[in-house]
């Protein structure tokens, strides 16, 4: 009852909006009192051995690459890519919205650094070429969401390191979920602007792109292949992804310079110093609930109210959606994947399977009011209202939630690189 009780709280201090420093710190003093022996200073030597995880560099080194790259010209190039290729179809510029954020999503690993990256570029082209602002508003700030799930993903990362899950392999099983979001995205975004004109396929504009954008296209190739192919881990290949980002900036593209560079590290950190601390007392939490096996407790009660799965599921998809609106996508993964993770164990749920079903809830998250982050982003980064840029991601999200559905019920989605 005292696991239920927990979990009561946290909701609810979630509902309130207090702040997640806060109500981290509050469920582990909790846990603490009530399982552990009361004295609170194992809380500190927690929280030091929780950061003491190598898994944890691979953060800070895909954030500062991805701002490289959104500093620099490789996210132009890119797009310049997939403006090419989709040239000849009605509605191209459009479904090359959608590309350009699933390419960059690939590089980055995170959904707002996606939003700003392409939206500043695509949104005045799309505006320019007759496209409707609602669109638009709406395309880019549902693409910028794929950040979340097409792999390196960051929250897939911190999943991985609070469950105890190889994060290559929620890596690789997020490739089909991701893909399977981002076509169904480009194919809402052709059929409602299946009346566009459309221009023929340029070879030598092609060839250009293709030879201006070769260097960043690879990026993803080596970064995702060395990854699947076992030659470096995650860690390892965060670390080559800054490397790269900032080789081919600074010595191709001559794009970026030292006092760039400089900038960019230092917003890097300030995102890091409100993040960290919120991971480090997060693992602290989990340290104990596993050694007092509250997750169990919680599992059990669970059981005793259904012995169904797909009930399961449902409200564990209800749960999320609800969680999404209320507060951020890391601070949901550090909270209740581990209490989640022993219940969806004894319903026979796969913990890979789960931590994609939890992205792409949250994914969805970044797309509802109040706390919808990407909502929040594009109100800034286009200064539309919020109200509108509500309304222009409804469709967006209700695509995203199909797919969910079928990703939800349809394990093999997941599951299938893996076999």
């Amino acid at each position: 009852m005292a696991a239920v009780v927990l979990l009561l709280l946290v909701l609810t201090a979630l509902a309130l909006r207090q702040n997640i420093i806060v109500i981290l710190l509050g469920a582990a003093a909790y846990v603490h009192l009530v399982w552990g022996d009361g004295r609170l200073e194992y809380l500190a030597e927690d929280i030091w051995i929780s950061l003491d995880n190598a898994l944890l560099l691979a953060i800070p080194m895909f954030l500062l690459a991805g701002n490289v790259m959104t500093r620099g010209s490789i996210a132009q190039r890119l797009i310049d890519l997939a403006v090419c290729l989709t040239r000849p179809l009605p509605g191209g510029l459009a479904v090359a919205t959608i590309l350009s954020c699933a390419i960059f999503a690939a590089i980055s690993g995170s959904s707002p650094v996606t939003l700003l990256a392409v939206g500043t570029i695509m949104f005045p082209a799309l505006l320019r070429n007759g496209y409707p602002k609602r669109f638009a508003l709406g395309a880019l700030t549902s693409g910028g969401t794929l950040g979340i799930i097409i792999p390196p993903s960051i929250p897939l990362i911190l999943y991985g390191i609070v469950t105890e899950t190889s994060i290559a392999d929620l890596f690789i099983a997020g490739i089909i979920p991701g893909l399977m979001i981002a076509t169904a995205l480009a194919g809402y975004s052709f059929w409602v602007n299946r009346n566009m004109p459309s221009s023929r396929f340029d070879i030598r504009e092609f060839t250009t792109a293709a030879a201006r954008g070769g260097w960043s296209a690879l990026l993803p190739v080596i970064l995702l292949g060395g990854i699947y192919s076992g030659y470096f881990s995650v860690t390892e290949a965060a670390a080559v992804a800054l490397v790269y980002a900032l080789f081919v900036e600074i010595f191709v593209h001559r794009e970026l310079r030292l006092i760039d560079f400089y900038h960019t590290a230092v917003d890097t950190a300030k995102l890091l110093g409100m993040l960290f601390p919120i991971v480090a007392v997060a693992l602290s939490l989990k340290t104990i609930l596993t050694i007092e096996e509250i997750p169990d407790q919680l599992a059990l009660w669970i059981s005793s109210m259904t012995d169904s799965r797909i009930a399961f599921l449902l409200a564990i998809n209800l749960l999320l959606l609800i969680v999404g609106c209320l507060f951020d996508v890391i601070s949901a993964i550090l909270i209740l994947a581990p209490l989640l993770m022993v219940p969806a164990l004894a319903y026979g749920i796969d913990p890979i399977h789960l931590g994609i079903i939890m992205a792409i809830n949250l994914e969805i998250g970044f797309l509802t009011p109040p706390l919808g982050l990407n909502l929040i982003v594009a109100m800034t980064a286009f200064r539309e209202g919020f109200l509108d840029i509500c309304r222009a991601v409804l469709p967006f999200v209700a695509v995203i939630f199909a797919v969910l559905m079928v990703v939800t019920f349809a394990p093999a989605t997941t599951l299938f690189l893996l076999r």
